[in-house]
């Protein structure tokens, strides 16, 4: 209502002069919120002030002020009751109000407000008599804006009518005294507010994008389970530390469970039926083990093992083995199966980064990113030297499993994964099981090979990109080769490698998966996966 009280305070003043009866009734009709006020002049001649100028006149702060008038000399100064103080304003919101000035009497002034944001405002009583009206209400939600402050700057609308008499007559003369005309009042048309529109935040990283598209092995139907939802709709439950965690994630429960912030380094143990995310760039440090467990999903969060440049930071480090001793950043293992990791990092592991061996099956990895920090591993019996055991990724831990039916499992697919900086094997490395690589991108400088295919496993290769690599594939020895098999075929992409590059083998051909995927153009790949917003990684 800024509009209206800024055109009453153009008009504040109108006076109008006329001789009554020999006394003089000098009518000074104070424009102030439309209210008029009497007052009476006790000589035949009174000047009016300066220049029509009105009084002082306050706005903003607690409202608009009416002060006392002076009256002209000899005239005895008629009693002014103050103004009803303005009604404070709520917390959150613009505050809204009245003010309706006292009598000349002194009767009572009213002031009333309502706030259109938190707590609803209480008017002040009127010091001038009887205490206003209380008419605020809380009509907004707690936190629609900030507190709003009193008089015009919570948009106030001094529109309050005089409640004196405005008819009073003179005691000594019969001359009617004409009627004021109060100067008119143009129409207000309150002003327009647009509607707010929130600001858009982009890319909100308390709600993650949604997973990719379930494809591979992941989605077949085998052990009972027709595919993977991991936690399916349960609604997320958000942890910041790794106690909260290990607890979150474990029995057999349908969660879904949302990790925020840096976990400390630990061991955490996923049950069945869980959906790990991501949210905010969170990072879980140390060891992942999926260990006899169905049906879980783990997208949009970093992983780290226990290390990073430096072997010996794992707990488990045996300084006569070397790295190898270690563990995994991640496992999957001993018959666990509808397993699917999506749009990951995975790095650092001190024996590999991500394994899969001991009957596993129906693993999906998507979207993925591998790596290590710069490190050796001088010292042990298994010591690889300058390599660091930057081996990434194993299925299949053994050649003579006695215990697991890795013949009959193992079966991985291996979607739009980038094996980026500082690896140097097993990208994977395939004992057994069928192995579908599609889309995939390999760029690490310190390559010694990229896939390996070991005893009867059956390796598909489609749409890949080995940039600048050693050994985009190979068979792990002669008599590996004679039961394992590599398809390659024509639309992978080879720029700038060298070594080995073997198809065929001795065992069955693996060329037909048993699931629904889309093949991207080769061609576009390496931008794809290697794109901050929509590529390899968590987002």
């Amino acid at each position: 209502m800024k509009n209206k009280h800024r055109w009453s305070a153009r008009r504040l003043s109108q006076c109008h002069w006329r001789n009554v009866s020999g006394a003089q009734l000098c009518r000074w009709v104070s424009v102030v919120a439309l209210s008029v006020v009497p007052l009476a002049c006790g000589s035949s001649e009174v000047d009016s002030p300066a220049g029509d100028a009105p009084p002082p006149f306050s706005a903003g702060g607690t409202g608009a002020t009416v002060p006392s008038i002076t009256p002209p000399v000899n005239m005895p100064a008629m009693p002014v009751g103050p103004v009803g103080a303005a009604g404070q304003t709520g917390a959150g919101g613009t505050g809204e109000g009245n003010v309706t000035p006292a009598a000349i009497d002194g009767t009572a002034g009213t002031s009333s407000g309502s706030s259109s944001g938190g707590a609803g405002s209480t008017p002040a009583p009127s010091e001038g008599g009887q205490g206003g009206t209380e008419a605020g209400e809380d009509d907004g939600d707690d936190d629609d804006g900030e507190a709003g402050t009193a008089g015009d700057d919570g948009d106030g609308d001094d529109d309050g009518d005089d409640d004196g008499d405005d008819d009073g007559d003179d005691d000594g003369d019969d001359e009617p005294t004409p009627p004021v005309t109060p100067p008119v009042t143009p129409p207000v048309t309150p002003p327009v507010t647009p509607p707010v529109t929130p600001p858009v935040t982009p890319g909100d990283c308390n709600n993650p994008p949604p997973a990719s598209r379930l494809e591979g092995w992941a989605a077949v139907a085998g052990n009972g389970v027709n595919t993977t939802t991991g936690g399916g709709n349960a609604p997320m439950q958000v942890v910041t530390n790794l106690a909260q965690l290990q607890a979150a994630v474990a029995g057999t429960n349908a969660a879904v469970i949302g990790v925020r912030g840096n976990m400390a380094p630990g061991d955490v143990r996923i049950g069945s039926n869980k959906t790990i995310v991501g949210l905010c760039g969170a990072q879980i440090h140390g060891h992942i083990e999926i260990n006899q467990s169905v049906n879980v999903i783990v997208r949009n969060i970093e992983i780290v093992g226990f290390a990073p440049g430096n072997c010996a930071l794992d707990p488990g480090f045996d300084a006569s083995v070397g790295c190898s001793s270690g563990d995994d950043a991640v496992i999957i293992q001993r018959n666990s199966h509808h397993v699917w990791f999506d749009h990951c990092i995975v790095r650092d592991g001190t024996d590999g980064n991500l394994d899969i061996s001991n009957g596993a099956n129906f693993v999906t990895i998507s979207f993925t990113k591998f790596m290590y920090t710069p490190r050796t591993d001088n010292v042990g019996d298994d010591s690889t030297g300058a390599a660091g055991h930057r081996y990434s990724n194993l299925v299949g831990g053994t050649d003579e499993p006695d215990d697991f039916d890795d013949a009959n499992s193992l079966n991985v697919t291996w979607h739009h994964n980038w094996w980026a900086d500082n690896v140097v094997e097993r990208q994977p490395r395939i004992r057994f099981g069928q192995n579908h690589l599609y889309n995939n991108y390999w760029n690490s400088d310190t390559t010694n090979y990229c896939v390996r295919a070991g005893i009867e496993s059956n390796v598909l290769l489609e749409g890949n990109v080995f940039d600048g690599v050693d050994t985009p594939h190979e068979f792990n020895n002669e008599d590996d080769e004679g039961t394992a098999n590599v398809t390659a075929g024509n639309t992978n992409v080879y720029l700038n490698t060298t070594g080995d590059r073997v198809t065929g083998g001795g065992g069955p051909a693996f060329t037909n998966p048993p699931y629904q995927y889309v093949l991207d153009n080769s061609n576009g790949v390496a931008a794809a996966l290697q794109n901050p917003n929509t590529g390899a990684g968590p987002h």
